[in-house]
């Protein structure tokens, strides 16, 4: 049975590629002439055929829990994989991401990534990126809609624990908006690493939001005292065991 879900999985993965390149080329003129707009369609199109295909092919269910956020907010999210990021733009009206500035130069995904109004930041600056990031939420061009952030800063694998990144609390405390915790299991499912793509349900839960207002160093302590035992508790319901 692994060989057979091997090879769904190396079939997903070949047409989820595929799909990319002809969808980017194809559309990439009408996203152009149409602006964010006819960006933010294409990628949701996209995404959503990556969460049907997903259960066609190896047998992965997808759920989106909670209340989809709408509006101006931040999304702050647990991310384990790939998936996550295509579950959470597949539910979101206007999502955007603060994502790595070298993805900019990825073809196809820079491309649209830049139209949709992602917010690039060179992490490797330290400090200087923090400024750049919180300068960038001030510009009209990347204003409105929902706002996405990994406050690991990273994938992280089920069941490992990684520090919380001030990011995010400096961008709560700069955009004085509402806070959206996600908690997942996706990485469950989808690993970080590797080609096996395995059968289930895998979710992303939107939980209650934490309004603006606060100091950003008990937000950060909140933000993580919600994500992690929601995250935890849909692993478990998954089957993992603590």
């Amino acid at each position: 049975m692994i060989v057979v879900q091997y090879l769904r999985s190396v079939l997903f993965i070949v047409q989820m590629y595929v799909l990319m390149v002809v969808m980017a080329v194809v559309m990439f003129p009408f996203a152009l002439i149409g602006g964010r707009g006819t960006a933010i369609w294409v990628c949701r199109t996209y995404s959503r055929w990556i969460r049907v295909s997903l259960r066609w092919i190896v047998g992965l269910r997808t759920e989106i829990r909670g209340t989809v956020p709408e509006g101006d907010v931040i999304v702050a999210s647990k991310h384990q994989s790939f998936l996550d990021i295509l579950l959470l733009y597949s539910a979101l009206p206007q999502g955007k991401f603060i994502m790595k500035k070298s993805l900019l130069w990825a073809p196809f995904l820079g491309w649209y990534a830049w139209l949709i109004g992602c917010i690039p930041v060179d992490r490797a600056r330290g400090a200087a990126a923090m400024k750049a990031m919180l300068a960038a939420v001030r510009n009209p061009r990347f204003a409105g809609g929902q706002l996405i952030i990994f406050p690991q800063g990273t994938r992280v694998a089920p069941g490992v624990r990684a520090e919380y990144k001030i990011g995010a609390g400096a961008l709560y405390r700069t955009m004085k908006l509402p806070c959206v915790p996600a908690a997942a299991n996706v990485g469950l499912f989808w690993p970080r690493h590797g080609l096996l793509r395995k059968p289930g349900l895998a979710v992303i839960e939107f939980l209650p939001a934490i309004e603006p207002g606060m100091d950003p160093h008990r937000f950060m302590a909140e933000l993580e005292a919600r994500i992690e035992p929601a995250s935890d508790a849909l692993m478990a319901e998954a089957g993992r065991k603590a």
